[in-house]
Order: structure tokens, then C-alpha cells, then sequence
């Protein structure tokens, strides 16, 4: 098929969400990639960090067949190993306490969210949600994630957005202060900001962060959807940082393909989220008593 017949059935059948350019890529090997005609490219983007490996990595592909084969889904009311290998990975390569397991950026940077939302509410009740985040930061385009992005070229069109956030320029302590509150649970910051520009925070005020996050009981949140997995010289750019965060989001480049992200929390925040009984789900499908789990923490509906 030609690059003019592929466009024209894309723009016949998928919506214009997103701004191409005039190539349509067919295959790829490594950093290098092959458009329908044959012409090749080096990807300097990594497919914009997700393809840590390359394309067509050999290992990658085959444990992605191995594991199809073994067991392509289950559900998470029951254990499997491959993916307490990866937390358990995870938590001894970063000093964190435990992982939450999920499918994209976005979903991992609203997990975190949900996490400090809920371990404001936990300990001081309503009222205290909002989470301060930087200017020209990006952290997904769900509704909640787009609120938490301090870009207004990514707001239009979309509103109302979900509340309780506020941004303030980086680098700048009076800037946070400025827009501090009683009502704040969380600092939410890229350690490099991507979108805005491939700006590193400065590390002195990264700490200053930290030290007030501590003092107020704030949690400190870091989006390292672009900086995980080893793409600034460390595992997670936080430790060269020096800090040890409360949550950290990972996603895109820890899969190299594949749709997968989740959080880690430190030992403060490893047990914010907790299980409803796996009854609760079984009613959801059946009106009936689940007798054979000997539940007590049910009732009929």
C-alpha cells in the first residue's frame, strides 16, 4: 500500500486528534526505522520514550510470545508471578515500599493523586485535596491529569476540569509559597519538565520542596513517566536528586512498547490504598451469597 492510499484511509477512518507528518513508518530495527516506501530514518525520540530497547529487540519480542502463551491476562483478584517480579525489582533498585500497577502515564499520575488525596483524607479528614503543581508541566490528557497540567494550550476546549489544583512557576519557593494553603496534600513535579521544554529542576530547590512537603505533611509526588528507566544516567531520575519521594509515577519506557505504568510508594504512603473483599465484585456479577469464600464481610443485596 502507498503513503498516499494509508493517508487517505486515515483521514477516511480515524479521528484528527493529533498533527502527522507526511510519513507512514512500517518496520523498524533498533534506532532505526523504514517508512512504507522504504526509505529509512533514525527515531531520535525513542517513539517519544517509550521504545527503551529499540525497535524489533529480539528479547523484548520473545518474552512478550513466552508470556501470551502462558497467560495473556488475569484479572487482580488473583496472584500470577511476573508481576511481583517487576515490584519486587522496582522497590529494591529505589529504596520504595511497594507498587501500584498500571496502563498508561496518565492512569499512574491520577493513581498518585488518588493516593494523596486519600491519605489527606485518612488523617485530617475533607477539606485539605488541592495538590500544587509547576508551570509548563505535563502530566496526561485525562481530565484530572489536563487540570494538573500547568499549560494552558492543553486547557481549551475542555472545561470544567476536575478541581483542587494550583500551579507555580519552578524553581521559585515564594512562587509555591504564594499558592500554598491549608488545604493542600501534595506537590506534583517532573524533575525535568518534558512538554515545557526539557528544563531540570534545580536540585537545591528540589530539596527546599522536600523539606517543606516534610514539614507540612505534604506528600511529594514525582511524574517520572519521561524521566524513568534509565533515561537520565539513574533507574529514576530522583535518585540523583538525593530525595527519597512519597510516590513516584513511572510509565511509557519501563514496557518498551507495551501499555503499562503504575506508581511507587514510600513506606509512609504503602498503605493508603487499600483491597475491597473480592465478595464485593462476585455480587456485581451475582446477586447471590458468595458461599464458597466464607465471607463475612458481605451482605445480601
Amino acid at each position: 500500500m502507498s503513503f498516499t492510499q494509508l493517508k487517505e484511509r486515515d483521514h477516511s477512518y480515524v479521528m484528527q486528534s493529533y498533527g502527522r507528518f507526511d510519513v507512514a513508518i512500517d518496520h523498524g530495527k533498533g534506532a532505526t526505522v523504514w517508512d512504507v516506501e522504504g526509505k529509512e530514518y533514525i527515531d531520535f525520540t525513542s517513539g517519544i520514550g517509550v521504545c527503551s530497547l529499540g525497535y524489533g529487540d529480539e528479547g523484548w519480542a520473545s518474552a512478550i510470545y513466552e508470556q501470551a502463551r502462558t497467560l495473556g491476562h488475569i484479572s487482580n483478584l488473583f496472584y500470577s508471578r511476573p508481576y511481583v517480579d517487576v515490584a519486587e525489582t522496582l522497590c529494591k533498585r529505589t529504596g520504595m515500599s511497594n507498587v501500584f500497577f498500571a496502563n498508561s502515564g496518565a492512569e499512574s499520575n491520577e493513581g498518585m493523586i488518588k493516593l494523596a488525596r486519600k491519605y489527606s483524607f485518612d488523617k485530617y479528614g475533607k477539606g485539605r485535596g488541592t495538590v500544587i503543581t509547576l508551570n509548563k508541566s505535563f502530566h496526561g490528557r485525562t481530565i484530572t491529569t489536563l487540570a494538573a497540567t500547568g499549560q494552558d494550550v492543553f486547557h481549551n476546549y475542555f472545561f470544567p476540569f476536575t478541581e483542587g489544583f494550583r500551579h507555580a512557576d519552578a524553581n521559585d519557593m515564594d512562587a509555591l509559597e504564594s499558592v500554598a494553603g491549608h488545604d493542600v496534600c501534595a506537590v506534583m513535579m517532573e524533575l525535568v519538565q518534558g512538554e515545557g521544554g526539557v528544563l531540570p529542576l534545580d536540585k537545591e530547590y528540589v530539596h527546599k520542596v522536600a523539606k517543606l512537603c516534610a514539614e507540612r505533611d505534604w506528600l511529594l509526588l514525582i511524574d517520572e513517566v519521561q524521566t524513568g528507566v534509565g533515561r537520565t544516567g539513574s533507574l529514576f531520575a530522583f535518585q540523583q536528586y538525593d530525595i527519597q519521594p512519597d510516590v513516584v509515577s513511572f510509565a511509557k519506557g519501563i514496557a518498551g512498547g507495551l501499555p503499562f505504568g503504575g506508581i511507587m510508594a514510600n513506606e509512609k504512603c504503602a498503605g493508603v490504598l487499600i483491597p475491597r473483599h473480592p465478595c464485593h465484585y462476585l455480587r456485581w456479577q451475582s446477586r447471590r451469597r458468595c458461599r464458597g469464600l466464607r465471607c463475612t464481610g458481605h451482605a445480601e443485596r
